[in-house]
């Protein structure tokens, strides 16, 4: 989590609602500092946005206001599951999504947790991908471009895109990655 640099959230956002024709059910995997959230409740064709966070603290710490987010937590529109991401995504509907975000780890190579490994794998992107609708959009927040990711998505949608987010951190010029993966195979 980074609230100092946060061009990459945003842009994760924005880049996948971008791309959607209807974006009305919006999965996230990962609350972090919410500003992936923020971004897509900005946006006035969503209107339902699941949200899974495994760490309780997190959603704690923004409703009791040591972090900020407590509006976003008290929209409407929001469904917050405070559970794996790979459940909550088994839990939906086959279809039932048109957007779904990943932010849930640095990428597949640079893993904070191991168990978050199964993300990035084909088998997880094939659940995604049956649950997006028609049109669907899975995009992934990686610290870099992963050649077995854009497999893993190039196996499921149609169209692949790895798209490179230059940022500032700390005086140095770096980039982040949004592997991106439309229209789900059928």
């Amino acid at each position: 989590m980074d609230d100092v640099e946060t061009t990459s959230e945003r842009l994760l956002a924005r880049a996948a609602l971008a791309g959607a024709a209807n974006p009305r059910h919006v999965v996230v995997g990962g609350l972090g500092m919410g500003f992936t959230l923020r971004e897509i409740l900005a946006d006035r064709r969503v209107s339902r946005v699941t949200v899974a966070e495994l760490e309780p603290a997190i959603p704690e710490f923004m409703r009791e206001g040591t972090l900020p987010g407590a509006d976003l937590l008290a929209d409407r529109r929001v469904e917050l599951h405070v559970d794996d991401v790979r459940e909550v995504v088994r839990s939906l509907g086959e279809r039932s999504v048109d957007v779904i975000l990943l932010d849930v780890d640095n990428g597949p190579d640079f893993l904070v947790h191991d168990r978050n490994a199964a993300v990035y794998q084909a088998p997880f992107v094939a659940a995604c991908a049956d649950r997006l609708s028609d049109l669907g959009e899975l995009c992934i927040w990686s610290m870099d471009d992963s050649a077995p990711v854009r497999d893993a998505l190039a196996a499921s949608f149609d169209h692949v895109y790895a798209e490179q987010v230059p940022v500032r951190l700390q005086g140095r010029a770096e980039k982040y990655w949004l592997l991106r993966g439309r229209v789900p195979r059928r």
